[in-house]
């Protein structure tokens, strides 16, 4: 069953154990695209993993020296942004969600990190498609209702005259209230001090997956 998700160089151990976990995740319709192993260059026994499918994308990541695995998952109607950084060892995959969470797996092959650009970008090219027929569908709605006189004849009744609105009285001026100045969003303030000790290399691509999934888990 794991062989169509080996043919570049993934891991196998890893692939069955996160195979096994996910078809207990799948929901009706979903079905597994790609899955992509890290590979660290000295000692990989527990390696971070990412699966696509047509619905999710989902980060693996193993527990309690491999006895457990955890995972967090962003839909595609989410994602904002893919993106893909190849480095001397490996690249790096990330993914940008609508509430600018932010999750990627360094260290994966660069066979791998291509088939994840690739594959995910055909996913957003669809869910944009999706949208756009979708926003079609609620406009032929709004334009008018389908009424059938008989058969093999349809109909298209405008919508019915709107009564003219009556005129507002004119509002008395409030006098102007100083509005409280509102506190930042924690989760979001955890989240730019996390990336900014990502980013001044103070922790670990894994330190910082890790410290990710533990804010974001009780989204």
């Amino acid at each position: 069953m794991i062989e169509k998700f080996l043919n570049d160089q993934q891991d196998a151990a890893a692939v069955e154990k996160v195979y096994t976990r996910l078809v207990d995740l799948l929901t009706t319709g979903e079905e597994i695209l790609y899955i992509a192993v890290q590979k660290k260059p000295l000692v990989n026994l527990f390696p971070d993993c990412i699966a696509l499918t047509n619905k999710r994308v989902l980060f693996f990541t193993p527990a309690n020296l491999g006895l457990s695995i955890k995972f967090i998952d962003f839909v595609w109607k989410d994602i904002v942004d893919v993106h893909t950084k190849e480095e001397i060892i490996g690249a790096v995959f990330t993914v940008k969600t609508v509430n600018s969470a932010e999750m990627g797996v360094d260290y994966l092959p660069k066979v791998q990190a291509r088939k994840l650009y690739q594959y995910s970008q055909e996913r957003k090219e669809a869910e944009r498609e999706a949208r756009r027929l979708r926003e079609l569908e609620e406009k032929r709605a709004e334009s008018g209702s389908v009424n059938i006189d008989n058969p093999g004849h349809v109909a298209i009744q405008p919508p019915a005259p709107q009564p003219a609105p009556a005129p507002e009285p004119t509002p008395i001026p409030e006098p102007v209230k100083e509005e409280p100045v509102a506190k930042p969003d924690e989760l979001t303030e955890k989240l730019k001090k996390l990336k900014m000790l990502f980013d001044n290399s103070l922790i670990s691509q894994e330190e910082y997956n890790q410290k990710k999934l533990e804010l974001l888990k009780d989204l």
